[in-house]
């Protein structure tokens, strides 16, 4: 049988089990059937501290040139991690990293099978997470602060002129957090939010706190609302779908009492753990895609989720384990389908006979 053909991507290799997953989803489901075309970065813990990070950044770079990149899963080290793999320092997110540097948006979705009931019984249909891929408090600077103080908050314009606003007098130690975001990036995420929506025919939520952070949540509100009825409205009209805001909380109780089958676009910390909680009530945190859309034109794919630590300490030891690679399997199918030359049904789908006894097989 002739092998599938595809233009070059990026692959992204991970840590822990992500690794273990990868390899047996490459040589068992992909390689028989697809010639493979990839610029390979290893974004392993301990090339990421060898390269300083470097290579975290190159990865980004390289997706930018070709246009798709496939992620596997990484681990951002604590204070544990930094001890256990004596690492040089407490390297930050290699996803928020490369975030950073292809902006947009990432969506997740979970992966809806018969055999995996949703903990939420009136969910019929997937409820897709947009989540901003740009600042707030992944690109936070942070401040131990060591006694009793005044902390102000200081912006100075290129003409010179400063803006200071008092933030706290500490009468006693404790921390501080500064975070950003900027009106280009969020209109991007809005757009994609908007795009997105249009071609899924789906309704699409906002939610922030806006009554809470009266500048920061506030403007994400205004830009979107100003974007959608400059920009979409109609169409969104015209497609029978809604377009509309309501506060977080809100946002949370209209969720857990609806049917599914809409978008619910986050910044991006609420993004991050709202995934979290909508993929675990589907049914697992394994179980859902993730793609990264920027507004310049490149893809990035990822497992949302897969290191599985404990798991990995139990394959060392040469035990089984029931880590599951669905997730895997799903962002290199839809990496693969993004390649431009990849024009037939992707073939990943026939499975090894040795795998179809496995319980974790829609």
């Amino acid at each position: 049988m002739e092998k599938i053909k595809m233009r070059p991507i990026v692959e992204m290799d991970g840590d822990e089990m992500t690794r273990i997953i990868w390899k047996m989803v490459k040589n068992e489901l992909l390689s028989p059937f697809v010639e493979l075309n990839t610029e390979y970065y290893d974004l392993g813990l301990e090339n990421r501290d060898a390269t300083d990070d470097k290579v975290t950044l190159e990865a980004a770079e390289a997706t930018k040139r070709l246009g798709v990149a496939v992620k596997c899963a990484t681990i951002t080290p604590n204070a544990q991690r930094v001890e256990e793999y004596h690492l040089k320092k407490m390297w930050k997110s290699p996803n928020a990293t490369i975030r950073a540097a292809l902006d947009g948006t990432v969506f997740r979705a979970p992966v809806m099978t018969s055999r995996i009931k949703p903990a939420v019984r009136n969910w019929k249909a997937p409820i897709t997470i947009a989540r901003h891929a740009y600042g707030d408090v992944y690109k936070a600077t942070e401040y131990r602060v060591p006694g009793p103080g005044s902390a102000e908050l200081v912006f100075t314009g290129q003409d010179g002129t400063q803006y200071k606003e008092n933030v706290y007098n500490y009468e006693c130690a404790g921390v501080l957090q500064a975070m950003f975001n900027k009106d280009s990036s969020i209109e991007a995420f809005a757009r994609s939010c908007f795009e997105y929506a249009l071609s899924q025919k789906q309704d699409l939520w906002f939610s922030t706190k806006d009554t809470i952070s009266k500048q920061y949540d506030q403007t994400f509100k205004n830009i979107f609302q100003r974007i959608y009825e400059e920009e979409y409205q109609a169409r969104f009209r015209a497609l029978g779908i809604e377009y509309f805001y309501t506060l977080i909380d809100d946002a949370v109780a209209r969720v857990i009492r609806s049917s599914g089958g809409f978008i619910w676009a986050l910044k991006n910390y609420d993004g991050d753990v709202m995934s979290d909680m909508v993929s675990t009530a589907f049914g697992s945190l394994a179980m859902m895609t993730s793609v990264l859309v920027s507004p310049h034109g490149y893809f990035e794919y990822e497992a949302a989720h897969g290191t599985v630590t404990r798991h990995y300490y139990r394959y060392l030891k040469g035990e089984e384990t029931s880590t599951n690679p669905v997730a895997t399997i799903f962002a290199w199918t839809g990496a693969l389908k993004s390649a431009a030359s990849w024009t037939a049904t992707p073939r990943c789908q026939i499975l090894p006979a040795s795998w179809k006894k496995q319980s974790w097989i829609p």
